[in-house]
Formats: structure tokens, C-alpha cells, sequence
């Protein structure tokens, strides 16, 4: 059955699992190659059964075990031109076969298939992703993003399962201990999305048909999962979604498994 997990999630790390059938795709690489490596293996997934990598970005965050995981086990990378570019260009990536992907276009890998599509953050570029499945249902991982407009809600209506960044609380931030101009470019609209537009969103998202929502990417210092979690449920409840399944991405651990 078509699934997503997160195998971790944070400030510190992201990646992410979609499988159907025989078809597991990655999507970023946040951590050490041993930690992805362990991982997979705590998730029941081999290596050698990755069918390809895709890459939202190239902050550290994301691709931070890639260049040694690549070197070991060559799998096929998609992203950006200009990410697949600026990776090669400043050696974070191996000699590998890379595919460009271009916003908009359907990709078939296998049983899944997906299209990529644009999100504002500052990075050379960045995308999020959304996949389509044999039983016609579907996914869409955005993990980072400054802020949704409503060609982001057009995109990603009716998936079945959104992941969705969910990265700070504003009183956390403005409280906390970061110099302002960090807190300034975290809130900005090339940031990340704080828990109040995570909830806005997910509200949207529920009125076009999604079911779950896996939060993703919450900071260390400027969140927490009780935090994150209150906050979305709350403004779900009060516009008539409570029955819509809401998880936290763990932020080294394995999250549960969504079944899409």
C-alpha cells in the first residue's frame, strides 16, 4: 500500500520515505549516511531497493549525507537544475547520474509518479513535491517555505496526505535567544512557516479533501511537538476537521506510517 514516512524531521535533519509496491523514493538527506542507513534499516527498507533520491534543496539540513551515501550506493538524483548545478559546482555531490526536473512536470519512477512545483525560501531553489499513486490517491511533502499562497493550495489540494513545515512558534522566536536578524529572516517570506500559517494552511488543505497531516521540519530552539500539535488541532477543531488525522514528525526517530 502507497505510504509516507519520515524516517527524521527537524531543524537538524530532514528525509522522508514514499513507497507503493516495489518503489521507495527518498526525498532529501539531512543526516550522515550512517544515521539514513540505520534508519532504513529500523524502517524495514534495504538500500539496494531505492529507486531514487529527490533533493527539495541544498541546505545542509537536507543534503548533509548525501555526497558519502551516493559514493557507496549510486542511486539516481533528481532536483532543480540549478540545485543539481550548485550541488556539483561546490562538490557536495559525487560523480552520479542526476535528473533536472522542471515545475509542473510528471515524472514517472515505477509505481509512483510525481510532479515538482516551487516554494519561496532562501535557497538557489526550492521545491516541494507531490506524488500520484496506482490507487488514485495522492501526496504533496513541503517542507520548507516562507509562506502559502493560494497556487500553493491549488497545488496541492485534494492530496490525500500533506507534510507539511510546521517549523516555529513567533513568541518562541521573538523570545528567544537568536540575534534579530535571524528571527527577521526565519519570519520572513523566504523564512519557514511558523505554527499559525502551518494551521491556516492545513484548514485549507481540509476543505479541499486531505485526511493527514504529518508536521515536518519544527526548530530545536523556536518550537516544540505539543506546541506545534495544539496549534494546528485547535484551528482544525474549530472549523469543523477534527476527525482529520494530525502526527509530529519525531526529530530522530521514525514517525508513524501514513497510508495514503
Amino acid at each position: 500500500m502507497a505510504s509516507l514516512r519520515t524516517l527524521y524531521s527537524g531543524s537538524s535533519g530532514n528525509c522522508t520515505v514514499i513507497y507503493d509496491k516495489d518503489t521507495v523514493i527518498l526525498v532529501d538527506m539531512g543526516k550522515s549516511c550512517r544515521r539514513t542507513i540505520k534508519a532504513l534499516s529500523e524502517a524495514g527498507i534495504n538500500v539496494a531497493d531505492i529507486s531514487a533520491i529527490l533533493i527539495t534543496h541544498e541546505h545542509s539540513d537536507h543534503i548533509a549525507g548525501l555526497n558519502t551515501f551516493l559514493k557507496y550506493y549510486p542511486k539516481l538524483l533528481y532536483g532543480s537544475p540549478d540545485t543539481l548545478m550548485y550541488l556539483k559546482d561546490n562538490e557536495l555531490i559525487p560523480e552520479c547520474d542526476t535528473v533536472d526536473i522542471y515545475p509542473n512536470e510528471l515524472i514517472n519512477i515505477k509505481d509512483i509518479s510525481f510532479k515538482a512545483f516551487r516554494t519561496s525560501h532562501d535557497s538557489v531553489d526550492c521545491y516541494g513535491y507531490r506524488f500520484y499513486f496506482e490507487n488514485g490517491r495522492s501526496c504533496s511533502i513541503v517542507t520548507d517555505l516562507g509562506f502559502v499562497n493560494e497556487e500553493l493550495i491549488d497545488i496541492m489540494s485534494s492530496s490525500s496526505v500533506v507534510a507539511l513545515e510546521s517549523n516555529y512558534d513567533r513568541t518562541m522566536l521573538y523570545d528567544g535567544i537568536y540575534p534579530i536578524y535571524l528571527k527577521l529572516r526565519i519570519d520572513s517570506n523566504f523564512g519557514h512557516l511558523s505554527n499559525e500559517m502551518c494551521a491556516k494552511t492545513m484548514v485549507a488543505l481540509a476543505e479541499g479533501g486531505t485526511e493527514k497531516f504529518m508536521l515536518m521540519h519544527l526548530s530545536l530552539e523556536n518550537n516544540d511537538s505539543n506546541t506545534a500539535l495544539t496549534n494546528c488541532m485547535g484551528l482544525l477543531e474549530d472549523y469543523g476537521f477534527d476527525s482529520c488525522e494530525v502526527h509530529v514528525a519525531p526529530r530522530d526517530e521514525l514517525s508513524v506510517v501514513l497510508e495514503i
